[in-house]
């Protein structure tokens, strides 16, 4: 069975939708740069320099694209809006499959690790409790217990927004309540996954501005404390990112690297930005896995990130 098989059309919809606001951005104003030339010549490469740059695409790895379109156009001898849209998807299709982010059709999860443990990181905003309840419900759709641990015990109404989200997903509830120590928090977290047989420990932590350094080296602690009590684990480092907030998110993907090992990246809001491009420039510089993209705000609206279901949607 192939991938396109087991991607429901309903899903592949979704995408589509997804990613309007960028495709009408950006093929919009490459067809106005493509209007009336015959050649890739300087003028237009700088053009398509900017349209890649106000995707959000970032500045390495528009550079790439372009270095890599000119060695294909030079090549190959021709110029038209239908090739150009064929080079630069087999550009993008290269770029994508050169880092870490793999094709994945469903919400799977290794049998090896019992539990398996989700360490959930981001700033505020960017839908990380969101993600975590959508998440949850993905795997209870496959039969999983899951359990959701409350680290983010600064914020307010934090411990109740992720108890919401528990409920609603119909999975197990840890906290320790407010201005508690988040380290101890997901200790007991996988202590109670372990205790209960549970498959899933999921654990929240607050949303930590990227450029407060003692925020950023408590996040250490807490990661550390989970492998105090189970080794090897948190099995994932989930990071959050904003689609709406193009290069800050490259930003904050560059600093929370830096604090932790980021394992795999959640990429919400992509409907409502036209600034899909920074999936792009996010893969490519980080060689971090995008693992799964938010396309609207219904609890089956998380998508698993496949690489060639994202080019096919954006080029159709």
């Amino acid at each position: 069975m192939s991938f396109f098989d087991k991607f429901s059309k309903e899903k592949e919809a979704e995408l589509d939708k997804g990613l309007e606001k960028t495709k009408q951005s950006f093929f919009g104003k490459i067809a106005k740069a493509v209007a009336g030339k015959s050649k890739v010549d300087v003028e237009f490469l700088d053009e398509l320099e900017q349209i890649l740059i106000s995707a959000d695409v970032g500045l390495e790895t528009t550079v790439k694209i372009i270095d890599r379109l000119e060695a294909k156009v030079e090549a190959e001898k021709f110029f038209s809006v239908d090739e150009l849209n064929r080079l630069l998807r087999e550009v993008i299709v290269d770029i994508l499959g050169e880092n870490n982010t793999e094709d994945i059709v469903d919400f799977s999860i290794p049998d090896t690790n019992t539990p398996h443990v989700i360490l959930v990181v981001g700033v505020n905003g960017v839908g990380k409790t969101t993600t975590i309840g959508k998440l949850s419900h993905q795997y209870k759709k496959q039969n999983k217990l899951i359990v959701l641990g409350a680290g983010d015990t600064f914020r307010a109404a934090a411990v109740d927004q992720l108890e919401i989200w528990a409920n609603r997903a119909n999975t197990f509830f840890f906290s320790k309540g407010m201005h508690t120590d988040p380290a101890a928090v997901a200790y007991e977290t996988v202590q109670f996954a372990q205790s209960n047989y549970i498959d899933v420990a999921i654990i929240d932590t607050a949303g930590r501005l990227h450029t407060k350094k003692h925020l950023m080296d408590e996040l250490t602690k807490i990661k550390n404390s989970i492998s105090k009590k189970m080794p090897g684990a948190p099995h994932e480092v989930l990071l959050v990112l904003d689609a709406t907030t193009g290069q800050n998110a490259i930003e904050q993907a560059r600093h929370f690297t830096q604090a932790t090992d980021v394992t795999a990246i959640a990429l919400t809001k992509l409907d409502g930005s036209a600034k899909g491009g920074v999936a792009l420039g996010i893969s490519d510089q980080f060689k971090i896995p995008i693992k799964y993209v938010g396309v609207g705000e219904g609890i089956e609206q998380l998508q698993v990130f496949n690489r060639m279901a994202f080019v096919n949607s954006l080029f159709k």
